[in-house]
């Protein structure tokens, strides 16, 4: 026992017991004072913390970027400011509807977010596995996600409720087909590749502003279950993601990305033909072609689950000079409710936990006190607490500032300009797939929409009409047929990548 450490509070006092509480006589009953005891069954109430109301279950890891291409002409950010230049990223992919007790063998979307810990901040990649999303204002965004949870009187998961949105919300199509095609149901996350979905800006060093679409393209190439597959490995292992990134990892077989961005001119944004910040929108590789980057290695499986993916927090907010926002509705309201989210799962000061916490730059802030405050933050200069002061406390640099952007209109709320756009890009992918990847998308369709009552079927098949008349005739004749798919794995999903 001497060669051993001696067990503790948490306060550093030595534990006299840990396997007999304190009591009056050997029958009881338990003391009030044995704090051991009551500390540590009040620290077992608090070890878990509220899930993500979205993304609840994941997986992650960490690892490096390094960059591989000279991108300088577009962006001054230093993480991109050499070739051959690395730095640490800290992972996390997950589903979106799904409980953290979820199946990770699910149909639906992934996020993936990535950390990065430069010199001047934390970047934060916030995206997921399909370069676009469901709703293009935030408006509808919390009412798109209760569709995705549970039901208030059933509490079981609602196919009448999310059909029943998507038919009143013509732009979701085009992310429902991606869903619904062989792509919506990833074999793990090395074999999907990762968006940041939205378009972002980018500035260099003569103050010029690009608009960009971040790409991280897998290298081990797309792998996707069918339904009946995915089925029955839900039947023999509820955490096959888990599994399968974190056992790669420990045999050494280190899944990769390679980051490519698209780029458009800012000023084109105006004469491009379509409206670059829409998320339900694509830019067209042909107009606008990817330019590759760097590669993204995941290499190291964390020492502590909790610790670092469970407390991770990503923001869209965490960008550094060099990367900025854009008009993007819904990314400007992420910028907003990411980091609200995490103030309230994690607490106010969740930014100098372990996994979130800068690792290569220095921190210096004005926020004080609150809950959470675990740590000195006055930075050395206690009397420097409040700003401007007379103590040399931090102040803002005004030579990282981004440069200023154009605006022109009236304040209003606008619609879409134009009911049909919505249905051209999703028509356009309709059309890419062979005579087998529309049968399976018919099929996936009529399952997912099984349940469903016929007035909800019956505005859906009329979005999926204005599409295409054979995508509302296939999904008419699957759910009718209402039969199951029996085929082989599906790893070719080129259509897609096409379509982007």
């Amino acid at each position: 026992m001497a060669d051993k450490p001696t067990l503790t509070t948490s306060a550093g006092a030595p534990y006299v017991s840990n396997d007999t509480s304190k009591t009056a006589g050997p029958r009881g009953p338990v003391m009030l004072e044995d704090y051991q005891l009551i500390e540590k069954l009040a620290h077992q109430n608090r070890e878990r913390i509220p899930e993500r109301v979205v993304h609840a279950k994941g997986w992650g890891a960490q690892g490096t970027f390094t960059v591989t291409h000279d991108i300088t002409k577009y962006t001054c950010a230093k993480v991109f400011s050499e070739i051959g230049k690395t730095t640490e990223v800290l992972s996390r992919w997950s589903t979106v509807a799904g409980e953290q007790g979820a199946a990770d063998a699910e149909r639906d979307v992934r996020g993936f977010s990535l950390k990065f810990y430069t010199e001047d901040g934390n970047w934060d990649m916030v995206g997921n596995n399909t370069p676009i999303f469901f709703v293009r204002d935030a408006y509808k965004f919390p009412d798109f996600i209760r569709t995705q949870k549970r039901h208030p009187k059933t509490n079981l998961r609602s196919p009448e409720a999310m059909f029943d949105f998507w038919a009143a919300q013509p732009e979701s199509v085009h992310q429902v087909t991606i869903l619904m095609s062989d792509r919506g149901i990833p074999v793990n996350p090395m074999h999907m590749n990762g968006y940041g979905s939205h378009t972002f800006s980018m500035w260099n060093a003569n103050g010029e502003r690009h608009w960009v679409k971040f790409h991280f393209k897998t290298q081990q190439g797309h792998k996707h279950y069918i339904n009946s597959e995915a089925e029955r490995l839900i039947g023999k292992t509820r955490e096959s993601y888990q599994e399968d990134l974190f056992n790669a990892i420990e045999e050494g077989n280190f899944p990769k990305w390679t980051l490519y961005i698209q780029v458009m001119p800012e000023k084109e944004a105006e004469t491009c033909g379509f409206n670059p910040f829409d998320l339900t929108k694509v830019w067209p590789h042909g107009q606008y072609p990817l330019v590759e980057v760097g590669e993204l290695e995941m290499n190291r499986n964390v020492e502590n689950y909790f610790q670092y993916i469970e407390n991770a927090a990503y923001s869209p907010s965490n960008v550094v000079p060099g990367i900025g926002f854009s008009p993007d509705k819904m990314l400007q309201a992420r910028v907003f409710s990411y980091a609200d989210a995490h103030r309230y799962r994690l607490g106010t000061h969740y930014e100098a936990l372990p996994a979130n916490e800068a690792k290569n730059a220095k921190v210096n802030h004005y926020h004080k006190d609150g809950p959470m405050r675990f740590f000195t933050n006055d930075f050395g200069n206690p009397d420097a607490y409040y700003e401007p002061n007379q103590y040399d406390g931090p102040v803002a640099n005004p030579t990282v500032a981004e440069p200023p952007l154009e605006i022109d209109g009236d304040m209003q709320r606008y619609k879409q300009e134009t009911a049909d756009e919505d249905f051209v890009q999703p028509r356009a992918l309709f059309e890419l797939f062979d005579d087998g990847q529309k049968q399976r998308l018919f099929d996936n369709m009529a399952a997912a929409m099984g349940p469903c009552s016929d007035s909800v079927m019956e505005r859906w098949f009329a979005v999926l009409g204005r599409v295409h008349p054979d995508y509302e005739a296939g999904v008419r004749a699957a759910v009718k047929k209402a039969s199951d798919v029996n085929a082989v794995p599906v790893t070719d999903d080129s259509p897609i990548e096409a379509a982007e």
